[in-house]
């Protein structure tokens, strides 16, 4: 299985925001992500090296977007 990197902005406070993404992604579909310190601003879900879900100027993704976008990239290999 591909690795599910979520990188978020320290500084910003996207901690718990990533970590609750990361809760989800378990709970939901048993995967495990790895949590990334950035800076800048950056919050980026990225599955095997490409972003599926990202933040962008007024719109954040939220836990249930990232399951989603995490899911759909996946479901090929699952089957």
């Amino acid at each position: 299985m591909r690795e599910v990197v979520i990188t978020y902005c320290k500084p910003c406070g996207y901690e718990a925001r990533a970590k609750t993404a990361a809760a989800e992604l378990r709970k939901q579909l048993g995967i495990e992500a790895t949590l990334k310190a950035g800076t800048g601003g950056i919050f980026e879900v990225q599955v095997g090296g490409e972003i599926v879900a990202k933040r962008a100027k007024g719109h954040f993704p939220d836990a249930a977007e990232v399951v989603t976008a995490v899911s759909k990239l996946l479901e090929p290999i699952r089957r």
